[in-house]
């Protein structure tokens, strides 16, 4: 579609001047073009060239002169031939849907991060359409019928990005399902009011990096960033520092704001370095072990 049937449907209600256009589909929410002089201009040349609107220089005592535009009647019965011509149609054109095809080399955590900066970004959106409607953008009002037809413009806008919020919540949870049947035996529990994940089975120890970030994975798919990690899920690599492994779960825990509470109850505590390690990490917020569970529940609903 061409920005001279914008410029035409603006004129239609009101003369104006290519500053005034510019500002009107630089705010809109539906009208898709920069809005930049060139494109203006550009457009204003041609429609002034085919007879479709007139310019005058208005002086002013206290201001600078400016061009007025108006729509002259051929460019009306131009403008009404265009609204009644076939929609072209619709363009989708989402980058993020381009990037997501290729997300499979990602872990999955990863994926779940993109999905949550693309939220962001729509979430953005969402308050910016909405501070558009509570300030009240262009709208010709010439009829009850015609502002009732902005309004409802406006509400598509919305819808889509709605949508779009329903669907990454779709994906995500996608997402998180299949990594949890892939690779781990994980529950939410709720108390309290209050959620978080609990990782009890032997058959899903954390023992590599990617069983960390797949439990990473499963929080930011859930929502909850809460973990009772119970011993039978530790394996014994986790309590020799020289593997690096609770170095990496820890570092991973702090990088994504998971608060984790390990339930162990057998000697590993007790194990010289290991041992200095949890008297440290004891001391903070990310990271507790506790000898019961109860105690260890109590910590993670804590409000920090």
């Amino acid at each position: 579609m061409s920005i001279n049937y914008a410029i035409l449907g603006l004129l239609s209600s009101q003369s104006l001047t290519g500053y005034d256009m510019k500002k009107i589909i630089q705010d809109s929410s539906f009208m898709y073009w920069s809005g930049n002089n060139n494109q203006i201009y550009k457009a204003l040349v041609e429609l002034l060239k085919d007879g479709y609107v007139t310019s005058e220089v208005q002086h002013q005592e206290s201001s600078p002169s400016k061009k007025m535009y108006t729509i002259t009647p051929e460019g009306r019965a131009e403008l009404k031939y265009w609204v009644q011509s076939a929609p072209e149609q619709p363009e989708s054109r989402k980058t993020f849907l381009i990037q997501l095809a290729w997300s499979d080399q990602l872990e999955t955590a990863e994926i779940l991060a993109m999905l949550d900066a693309y939220e962001q970004e729509i979430m953005s959106l969402i308050h910016l359409e909405q501070g558009r409607a509570d300030k009240g953008q262009y709208a010709p009002d010439r009829s009850p019928r015609e502002a009732m037809i902005w309004r409802l413009i406006e509400a598509n806008q919305l819808s889509a990005y709605t949508s779009e919020l329903k669907w990454i919540g779709e994906v995500r949870q996608a997402i998180t399902r299949e990594t949890e049947v892939k690779s781990m035996n994980i529950e939410v529990i709720t108390r309290e009011g209050q959620r978080y994940l609990e990782l009890r089975s032997a058959d899903s120890r954390l023992g590599t990096e990617q069983d960390i970030l797949d439990l990473i994975g499963a929080c930011m798919g859930h929502d909850v960033y809460n973990v009772l990690l119970h011993e039978a899920a530790l394996p014994e690599e986790f309590y020799n520092l020289r593997t690096g492994l609770a170095g990496t779960a820890l570092q991973k825990f702090m990088n994504y704001h998971v608060r984790c509470a390990a339930v162990i109850t057998g000697t590993q505590a007790d194990k010289g370095r290991f041992k200095e390690l949890l008297t440290e990490l004891n001391k903070g917020t990310a990271f507790r072990a506790f000898s019961n569970e109860e105690e260890a529940v109590a910590w993670l609903l804590q409000t920090v």
